[in-house]
């Protein structure tokens, strides 16, 4: 009897299978209206608009962990017409000492650069000096929300120890608490930041806010997130600061460790920083950079996946580094 009526409860289920179109069964999602799998979905702040990336080879994401020994980095293998398997809607790689570009891929397309953003308002707080001065953090400070080191109003930091909030933790209450102070307002800040893009002749770039919350108006493109990090790790304490792995930050005796966002401090031989990146609109984002002797590069991956975030940069480092070491070896014949 038993039996039989577990068969009897089995009966729907078998039918509604036999209803499926071929080749597809229940796990299956359904495919994305047209609307939402083209490149223009990127401009839609929502998370209902959030698309399924182009389909593209899987990558296995690099090993390594603290206190493990990295996986070498991948070989760049281009393909017939020289471009690198990417999954990155763009990039570029650029020589640290010259900023000439060893590769690019849409490097001029416009792209949201979400936590990146971070590295100017990094840039501007330490071109301003007196690093030691102290931060009062206020009500609108602690009511920004997502990434945070969850500030309270009257607290006080100094612009030192907030820079390693703001590039480790990626905090979003520190930025505005860093650019509210630096400039009067935010508003203020953010012209301040496109300003200085403009100066860095990163042209196609406009600042909205200092944390990189979506906001149409905040973007940039590859080129110009490569020149702005080149301008931030020319300051020793900004290279100080994306360079290390943790850092303990302490509120009234209290220690809560913070540790670097950017993996490739410990998975790619030679990283030097800088700043990862992550909204819906802008997917994955990271700059990062690497040196191999005395000759360092800058990456920029932007709208990635989550293997590509760190594949594709790996595999730019090792390219730019190949290239621009092959570089400097022709240069010294030549001489």
């Amino acid at each position: 009897m038993a039996r039989f009526f577990r068969s009897f409860l089995l009966l729907p289920v078998a039918a509604a299978m036999l209803l499926l179109p071929a080749g597809q069964t229940h796990s299956e999602d359904p495919a994305l209206p047209p609307s939402l799998s083209s490149p223009a979905w990127k401009d839609v702040g929502t998370s209902a608009a959030k698309p399924r990336l182009a389909a593209r080879k899987k990558r296995t994401p690099a090993a390594g962990a603290p206190g493990v020994t990295p996986a070498p980095p991948p070989q760049p293998q281009p393909g017939p017409n020289g471009e690198l398997p990417l999954a990155a809607w763009g990039a570029i790689v650029i020589d640290e000492l010259t900023g000439q570009t060893l590769y690019e891929s849409n490097a001029d397309a416009p792209q949201f650069p979400a936590s990146t953003t971070k590295i100017m308002t990094a840039l501007l707080v330490i071109e301003e000096g007196d690093l030691d001065h102290e931060v009062e953090c206020t009500l609108e400070d602690s009511k920004v929300g997502e990434s945070s080191l969850e500030l309270k109003p009257g607290q006080h930091f100094t612009r030192r120890q907030m820079l390693y909030g703001l590039m480790l933790k990626s905090a979003n209450d520190v930025a505005h608490a860093l650019g509210r102070d630096n400039a009067g307002s935010i508003e203020a800040f953010a012209e301040k930041m496109t300003r200085r893009a403009k100066e860095l002749g990163a042209l196609g770039t406009h600042f909205a806010n200092p944390n990189g919350l979506h906001d149409p108006n905040h973007y940039t493109t590859p080129r110009d997130l490569a020149l702005i990090a080149r301008a931030a790790m020319h300051q020793p304490f900004f290279r100080e600061v994306v360079g290390t792995r943790d850092y303990n930050w302490t509120v009234e005796g209290a220690i809560n460790p913070l540790h670097n966002h950017n993996r490739l401090l410990e998975r790619f031989p030679g990283c030097t920083g800088i700043k990862t990146g992550y909204t819906i609109p802008a997917q994955q984002v990271l700059v990062s950079s690497a040196m191999r002797g005395n000759r360092e590069v800058i990456s920029v991956v932007m709208h990635t996946d989550k293997p590509g975030i760190w594949n594709d940069s790996m595999l730019l480092l090792s390219y730019g580094l190949d290239h621009v070491t092959q570089s400097a070896v022709g240069n010294s014949a030549g001489n």
